[in-house]
This record gives C-alpha cells, structure tokens and sequence, in this order.
C-alpha cells in the first residue's frame, strides 16, 4: 500500500504563488545557459528565445506552461518484480537509496574503504530484503573499474541483476547511457516493452546557477527521444550557488529543474520526466556541503509543494547524515529529514538509506538502521485510522473498569498491522540486553546485514541475455 504526504506544507497559497511569478520572470527575463546545441535546436523551434552567441535560452511564459501541460503527471517506475511497482504522482511518497558515494564502512572491519563492483551488488541485495526501502538509485561507485567509459553498464548490471525493485542511476558517458539502454532492452525483450514497462530510469543534471551542460543536456535529449524516464534535479548550494535564503533556493530549484521539464517536453511531447531537487546549504564556516542540516529537508519540502502545485512527479533527497559513524548524529539527522521530506508528499525521496559522511560514504549497517525509520516514517504517513472498529467503544464498555485486554480478539486483529515493525531497536530489559551480549543498535544492524547478505536470493533473469552481453561488450564483467 502506497502512503500518502502532503501534511507538511512550509507555503501559503500566495507564498506559492509568488515563488511562482518569480520563477516565470527568471526563466523568461534571464534565462538558462544550454551548451547542448541539441537542446538549442529544440528550444528554437520550440519558440524559446536563443542567444546562439552566448548559449543563453529564455523561456517564455507560454511555452513554460505547455511544457507543464504536456508532461505526464503520473510516471510509474517498475520494478522487474511487478510488486514493487511505484507510482509517481500526487503525494504518493517512496523513499529509497542514492548518493553514488565514493566509499564504503567495510561490513566486516567497520574501515572506509573505496567502494568496488561487489559493494554495487551487495547494496542492491541488501536492498532487495528491506521491505520499506523501495527502490534502489544505485548508491556506490565501482572504483574497481579503471576506465570511466566502463563502468555505466557494469554497475547498472550488478544492480539490476541483484534487486527486483526499480534501478535507477546518473550516467558518467553516452557511450555508457546506449550500453545500458541497450542491455535494459535486453532484458525487457524490446524497447517497446521497455518503455512499457521502465524498470530503469536515469538522472540528469542541470548545473545551478542556470546551467544546461553539453553532456547532461544531450543525455536529456536521448532519453526524451527515446521515450525513457528521465529525472531532471537541480543542485544549487544555499550561500554558494544560490542565495543564502531557503526561499530563493526553492525559487532556484524550481526554475531550473523546470527548465529541464520544458527540454524534454520540446524533444518530445509527453515524454516522462520528472522535476527534481538535490540541493543543499553550505557551511558558511567551512564552504563544505551539508547533507543532513534540517534546513535541507526544508528546502526539499518546499519544493515538493511547488511540484505538486504544477502536478508533477518529483524526485527529492533526504535521510542523509554528515556523521562519519553509525551514531545518534546520523539517527536524529536521517531520521528528522526522511520524516519532513515525507510528511511534504514528495514522490521519490532517494539517499533515504545508507549515505553518510557528506552523501561520501555508504554504510551497509546504516541502511539497515533507515530500513527501520522509513517504517517509522511510513507508519506516521499512515496516520491514525479513526472508525467505529478502531474506536473500539462497545469493545471497552464489555470490559469495563479494571478489565484485561491482552486476550480480546480485537487485539489479536490489530496488533500487527497498528503498530511500526521493529527488528534493530533495542526493547528489551537491560537483564535481558546484557545476557544476549549489551550489543548496540550498530552492531545488531552489523549482524542483520551480514545475515542477508548469506541468505537473501534476488529475482533471477534468462542468463542467455548474461552470454549475449559477454559477447558484444569486451568490457563486460559481469
């Protein structure tokens, strides 16, 4: 069962609206940069205004709202396992991982270490068994793979191969981004059917502030073509990049992820996109990037309103912590952000497991620890179900006063599904805790993960399509 969002609402209708008049004149008086020339040509015929000596696109009003009339206000993002469908639209919220983090907490020494293949595989495994981890944007980088032009379908095999949830990725060539479509059609049994059912989809990025570079706006460009989902997040940096106000960072954010809207809407009417936001404030110390500041998951929230305000899918971020431990900086940091950011009704909360340390390092414990938030998150979304059974007034006037309710059957009907799953929280006595070993929250997710990692089998595909990518692509490793 999907839950729903949307209590969580940072803006007025007239703060909406004026972020809205903001971004109409940003886009239509001072424009985006578009290195694609692709993308130019599009535009142009489009009826934007392009400056070809300074690259410089304006997006008038006009085109600006059929581009949002145009794009699909519902995308759906397969899973090979049908079960793990998601529906992207309204306040629909599903949280997942992302990130592509350069590092990993080894499983079994607790060291960073570079992230390899086998952590691309392992994660998407983990994945796989978390019930309330959704999707898996593929979190870790192969550093294992020498040669950039490699490793685009290396990783997006060992995920794909390892999860029946929905895989999701950035893409590092477009040699890479044809390999990968190709395999997905492979693996689909035709682009027709792939299209039908997308069990992959990819990030883009437009560069903040108001930027369209050559290799993201070409890959937007095929992928619209193509008829493939396509997410287009912007990432401007409160301070930095952007203002350091929250309300002209959400202005930012949502002129541009909307300028990548109108690209695809220009290539191809009706294509699915999907607006997204990235973004974050900086230390003003330091200048460094904040991953788990409250102030990000504000940010994100806005956003989310200003999504649903257009009726478009949004991709969002949340459940990051700048902790280098799985400890209480990375519990309250993660779990405050993926509630805040769900409570605002964004669809696609990605780096909502595992991502630490900066969005630098990716923790097999940690993802398991989120597993167990976002159950809590969800359970929040859930709310409090009030009918005449759940009030359960007849119920209480049998038993009367001093009555005894452990073995009422309305009990044993509700006691499973009214309260949130807990398999990593610590609910025992401290006689109880110190007997089974005083182990912390750390360690049991330590001994979770590692128990999946043995046992957990993903859905399997033909394996002649393994052979076929063997035999057309030499740097296949899989």
């Amino acid at each position: 069962m999907v839950s729903k969002g949307g209590q969580y609402r940072p803006f007025s209708d007239a703060d909406v609206q004026k972020i809205h008049q903001a971004v109409v004149t940003l886009l239509d008086k001072g424009g985006i940069k578009v290195f694609t020339r692709t993308g130019r040509e599009y535009f142009k015929r489009a009826g934007a205004s392009v400056d070809d000596t300074s690259g410089v696109v304006r997006i008038p009003r006009s085109l600006l709202e059929d581009a949002i009339a145009s794009a699909p206000h519902s995308v759906t993002l397969c899973g090979r396992d049908p079960r793990h469908d998601i529906v992207l639209e309204g306040a629909n919220v599903y949280l997942g991982t992302g990130g592509t983090a350069i590092n990993v907490l080894d499983i079994d020494t607790g060291a960073r270490r570079p992230s390899t293949c086998a952590d691309v595989r392992d994660m998407a495994r983990l994945v796989d068994a978390c019930d309330w981890v959704h999707f898996f944007l593929i979190n870790v980088y192969p550093n294992d793979i020498p040669d950039p032009e490699h490793v685009d379908l290396n990783r997006f095999y060992d995920a794909i191969s390892n999860t029946g949830k929905h895989v999701m990725g950035g893409m590092y060539g477009s040699r890479g981004l044809r390999e990968v479509v190709d395999m997905a059609e492979m693996i689909a049994g035709s682009p027709a059917r792939l299209r039908a059912r997308p069990f992959v989809s990819f990030i883009t990025l437009i560069i903040s502030p108001f930027k369209i570079d050559d290799r993201y706006g070409e890959f937007t460009c095929y992928l619209a073509e193509r008829g493939l989902p396509v997410v287009v997040p912007t990432e401007p940096l409160g301070g930095l990049t952007s203002p350091v106000t929250l309300a002209a960072n959400v202005v930012m954010h949502t002129a541009e992820t909307l300028a990548g809207v109108v690209l695809t809407q220009v290539v191809n009417r009706g294509a699915p996109v999907i607006c997204g936001s990235v973004g974050s404030i900086a230390d003003m110390r330091t200048l460094a990037h904040l991953g788990g500041s409250i102030e990000r998951a504000m940010i994100h929230a806005g956003c989310s309103q200003m999504a649903q305000h257009y009726r478009l899918p949004y991709y969002s971020t949340a459940g990051m912590t700048d902790s280098k431990l799985v400890d209480c900086q990375a519990g309250y940091e993660s779990g405050m952000g993926s509630l805040l950011v769900a409570l605002s009704g964004a669809n696609f909360i990605h780096d909502a497991a595992g991502l630490m340390e900066f969005d630098l390092t990716a923790s097999y414990e940690k993802v398991v620890i989120d597993n167990e938030i976002l159950a809590r998150t969800h359970r929040v979304l859930r709310g409090i179900e009030v009918t005449d059974d759940t009030i359960a007034l007849d119920l209480m006037l049998e038993v009367g006063p001093g009555g005894d309710y452990l073995g009422q059957e309305h009990t044993v009907k509700h006691m499973r599904s009214e309260f949130a799953p807990c398999t990593i929280s610590d609910r025992e006595r401290r006689e109880e805790w110190e007997a089974s070993g005083a182990k912390d929250a750390s360690r049991r997710a330590n001994e979770e993960a590692k128990r999946i990692l043995r046992e957990h089998h993903p859905l399997p595909f033909d394996p002649a399509i393994l052979d076929t990518l063997r035999k057309k692509y030499a740097h296949f490793l899989g």
